[in-house]
């Protein structure tokens, strides 16, 4: 039987990157839903939930797993062909692009960036290898390998010692007990304000939201759990993080196989998850806390479900308070959860669950409401 279709372990980068380009949004369509192919092939997910997800077909994701594997983020975009004949050759391109990316300080050169002018200019000074482009060649040269002006960053790369224990358990978990692994996060803060975001319009006239100067409603957050064999999501909003909101939703996840067997939770190791009340209630309800590493929350599953999250709830959204906006957010869960897939077999394990449910006499109402934790 062939293995299934998945991407290889992530770099810190490479899953700080698209984690951020998922939950911001703000980048090209194509982008944000191939950033969110392979985040939810890294959390677990199979081919045929990733293509629910993003509403695409099941060989595009494949392709672009593939994609992924072989030449990393460079998949986000897409490959533009033609255009006229190179003029310089493939050694002198690398060179072009070798020079760019070097600081011209180590090139003794009296600053601390190129521009196009600056870069062109030298090029045509190097001492036995003049090489003649002009400053619009170059910036198509540097797009074409993938090479633009951006803003310097800083970035983390986990520390944790142990790292690829961490992701080994998550991964085994997934592979092995799919029906049994849950996974939980925070998402926020969320305030109340006027959101930008996007929708069908007629061209030229966008829709508007008013712009805010006072916001007196606080922040919330909203604490998810989610469910991997079953694809479905829920939570609830609170004002703060905590031990004590954490634990709760730890409970909501619990009642969720009220059968006693032993259940598999992935959360990062923020301090809230993993105080001492937390790990005796988990050992005592048979809880097994899978942790990810630290600086590496993209390991988590939930986390590609937070960006249609965002995108669906509150970008383009004018909420006029906590209220209101929890009430849009759990309406989004229950049609979220209302079209999960493959309803067949969702069907078939909800009503097993409710004959070990009454086999046992345990009074519970099917899956967890989208609004209680």
């Amino acid at each position: 039987m062939a293995e299934p279709v998945r991407v290889r372990r992530l770099t810190d980068q490479e899953g700080q990157r698209l984690q951020q380009i998922v939950r911001r949004g703000s980048t090209s369509s194509v982008r944000y839903r191939r950033a969110m192919m392979l985040l939810a092939s890294a959390g677990g997910n199979r081919v045929p939930v990733i293509a629910q997800l993003v509403q695409a077909d099941e060989d595009t994701v494949r392709d672009v797993i593939h994609r992924f594997n072989e030449i990393g983020l460079a998949c986000l975009d897409p490959q533009w062909a033609g255009g006229r004949p190179r003029l310089l050759s493939h050694d002198e391109e690398d060179f072009v692009v070798a020079t760019a990316t070097t600081r011209p300080a180590k090139l003794d050169q009296p600053f601390t960036r190129w521009s196009l002018r600056k870069l062109v200019a030298y090029l045509r000074r190097i001492h036995g290898r003049m090489i003649r482009i002009g400053r619009e060649a170059l910036r198509c040269l540097l797009a074409r390998r993938g090479i633009t002006f951006q803003r310097t960053k800083t970035w983390k790369e986990s520390t944790d010692p142990e790292r690829d224990a961490k992701l080994d358990r998550i991964e085994h978990v997934l592979e092995h007990f799919p029906d049994r692994t849950f996974a939980f996060d925070e998402f926020g803060p969320l305030g109340i304000r006027p959101t930008g975001g996007s929708c069908w319009a007629g061209r030229g006239h966008p829709n508007r939201v008013p712009a805010t100067y006072h916001r007196t409603h606080g922040v919330t957050y909203f604490h998810g759990c989610y469910s991997v064999g079953d694809d479905t999501l829920w939570g609830v909003n609170r004002r703060y993080k905590g031990a004590v909101n954490s634990l709760t939703a730890l409970k909501s996840i619990r009642a969720a196989r009220p059968d006693g067997a032993p259940i598999y939770v992935i959360m990062d190791n923020l301090s809230a998850h993993k105080g001492t009340k937390i790990r005796a209630w988990a050992k005592k309800n048979k809880v097994k806390l899978c942790f990810t590493p630290t600086n590496a929350s993209w390991a988590n599953p939930i986390e590609a479900h937070f960006g249609p999250l965002r995108q669906f709830t509150l970008a383009n959204s004018h909420h006029p308070n906590h209220t209101v906006q929890t009430r849009a957010l759990h309406a989004y869960l229950r049609w979220r959860n209302a079209n999960a897939r493959h309803p067949d077999v969702l069907a078939a394990q909800r009503k097993e669950r409710a004959r070990i449910r009454s086999e046992k006499g345990i009074r519970w109402g099917g899956r967890p409401a989208a609004g209680a934790a």
